[in-house]
């Protein structure tokens, strides 16, 4: 069983909304509905009422409402009991990040957030979207750093969850030099990410823009690994949107060559701010310090 399913749980028998639970858990509808169905199948019995609405808890639901709401309680003081003893041993930040920014962005920009803020430990966990959003609203890092653009909504309260802009970068179509002309008529064989990851909805937006390329799905990576994509990409396998900083180099040398226009990006860095200790302040001051032609916060 997964801890995070008892949180789902409480916060639907609190809401009575799949909807509105899902907001509040930094999850699609439909995962939250899975992760619901897979607690209730674990336990061997139905949790809730879907004939009515608002969603009710059953009987069964009612009874366990009280053992899930205990083992939360439990769980969370000892967990919290724990990273009070860790914290108190140094100073460590923590980072969760998508795949790509860690290898393109955060050594070189964390490197110059220690030399401004001061040396500390850090600790990075690179995911992808979804889990990264997970993770900062569980409360288990300080920050989450990610690619960010007006039409790709970010499920974070801003209250609770304030950003800065650290960085820019945009996403570009590349493709090996020397690709078939026929491409041009008959559409570019493109390397597409998972339907519900974060650089799938990013190039369905440059798709949109205009001057971009006529394709056709050649290829689609599950674990939409936009590092993976790049070698598909310089294989020749066909085009793949990909952020530029990720690219840069091969573009350079004549191993890609971009054939589409490009789709500007935000790099920004959110913060749990419930996890306001003094090393996490130093950093998000710090951190909105460092570039101040671009840095900002909301």
């Amino acid at each position: 069983m997964d801890f995070k399913w008892l949180e789902d749980f409480l916060s639907l028998a609190e809401t009575h909304s799949f909807s509105r639970s899902a907001k509040l858990r930094g999850v699609t509808q439909s995962a939250f509905s899975r992760r619901i169905r897979a607690l209730e199948e674990w336990l061997g019995t139905d949790l809730l009422s879907r004939d009515s609405y608002p969603v009710t808890l059953t009987p069964n639901g009612v009874a366990f409402r009280e053992t899930a709401e205990e083992a939360v309680r439990m769980i969370q003081a000892r967990r919290a009991e724990f990273r009070d003893h860790a914290q108190s041993r140094g100073g460590e930040i923590s980072f969760v990040a998508l795949h790509s920014l860690t290898v393109t962005f955060l050594p070189g920009w964390l490197m110059r957030l220690k030399a401004s803020a001061g040396q500390m430990t850090s600790r990075v966990k690179p995911d992808n979207y979804d889990r990264c959003i997970e993770a900062l609203t569980e409360g288990g890092y300080d920050f989450f750093l990610t690619y960010a653009h007006p039409q790709v909504n970010i499920p974070l309260d801003p209250q609770g969850f304030p950003h800065l802009v650290v960085g820019r970068d945009s996403l570009v179509a590349v493709a090996r030099p020397g690709w078939p002309r026929d491409w041009l008529t008959d559409g570019m064989p493109m390397l597409k990410y998972s339907r519900g990851s974060f650089l799938n909805a990013m190039a369905r937006i440059a798709l949109a823009q205009p001057g971009a390329p006529r394709v056709y799905v050649a290829h689609t990576d599950e674990a939409s690994m936009a590092e993976a994509m790049k070698s598909m990409a310089v294989a020749g396998h066909g085009m793949v949107w990909v952020p530029r900083l990720l690219v840069q180099a091969e573009i350079a040398a004549g191993g890609l060559e971009v054939v589409a226009p490009e789709l500007p990006m935000e790099i920004r860095l959110y913060r749990n701010a419930a996890r306001g200790r003094g090393i996490a302040a130093r950093i998000w001051q710090a951190a909105g310090e460092l570039d101040h032609g671009y840095a900002g916060s909301e």
